[in-house]
């Protein structure tokens, strides 16, 4: 899993979101959406990180997700902890 793009980042996250939130339509989804923007709620939105951090391999401390608006500042985290 290592050196992903953000592309496969990207479809980890919408996994995530997709296991978490399954009612939500998942084509709707833009990087540009935070996730309060799709319906999660504050543990969604936990699970939805840890879940994406599995399912890249990754390990971020939580805090760093605190400051990010949208899923885009998820997916260039993700990638920068290379």
């Amino acid at each position: 899993m290592l050196g992903l793009n953000k592309e496969s980042i990207y479809q980890a996250v919408q996994e995530a979101i997709q296991e978490i939130l399954p009612d939500f339509e998942i084509s709707e989804l833009q990087p540009e959406m935070s996730l309060r923007d799709i319906g999660a709620n504050s543990v969604d939105r936990m699970d939805i990180i840890i879940r994406s951090m599995e399912l890249t391999n990754r390990k971020v401390p939580l805090v760093e997700f605190g400051n990010l608006s949208n899923i885009q500042g998820i997916i260039d985290l993700l990638y920068n902890k290379q």
